[in-house]
């Protein structure tokens, strides 16, 4: 019975409502598309692991608003039903200096704590980000209506000119640094 695991590629295409940041040229909803696509098909390539995508193609368009669009990402986890839930993010600050990998979770000491640590340092390590912890945020709607243990990774911030390149050039590592996470999660690697 393959791991499955829901994939959730934070906001929708530029040019509709709940999109995300955007700096120097990118824009967190064409990022977290592409990392969530490398990071399927290489869950996808093992057949322990079955990997559903919350957009499935660059012009997916989920909810009529921020809130429908969250709703409907938890939704689509939910009734898999998926073992585990992995939303993907990049993060944006007033100052440039501000840089760094965050996971969200929505509680300690549980498997989503295990796994973000996990997702942290195979980010990282692949990367070479800025370590920002683990951090508690029960108030995300996505880590506090999925079912299933549940993380939101920011890879990095669009806003600072270092991640920024890294937001651009290093997708396939990001979707790497997750995966590595993951395996060793499952004590895989």
């Amino acid at each position: 019975m393959a791991i499955k695991i829901f994939i959730d590629q934070g906001h929708n295409p530029t040019g509709y409502h709940n999109t995300g940041a955007n700096a120097f040229g990118l824009f967190e909803e064409d990022i977290t598309y592409q990392v969530g696509v490398y990071l399927a098909e290489m869950l996808n390539n093992d057949p322990r692991f079955e990997a559903r995508l919350s957009r499935p193609t660059p012009t997916t368009v989920l909810g009529t608003n921020n809130s429908t669009s969250l709703i409907e990402r938890v939704q689509m986890a939910n009734q898999w039903p998926a073992n585990y839930f992995i939303s993907i993010h990049g993060n944006a600050n007033t100052n440039p200096a501000i840089n760094g990998t965050e996971v969200y979770i929505y509680k300690r000491y549980t498997q989503s704590n295990w796994l973000a640590e996990q997702v942290m340092d195979g980010i990282v390590e692949t990367v070479g980000t800025r370590n920002n912890g683990v951090r508690v945020r029960p108030s995300l709607y996505v880590l506090r209506k999925t079912k299933m243990p549940a993380i939101l990774v920011e890879m990095a911030y669009l806003t600072n000119p270092d991640d920024s390149i890294k937001l651009r050039d290093n997708q396939y590592q990001f979707a790497q640094g997750i995966f590595t996470g993951i395996m060793r999660y499952f004590g895989f690697s």
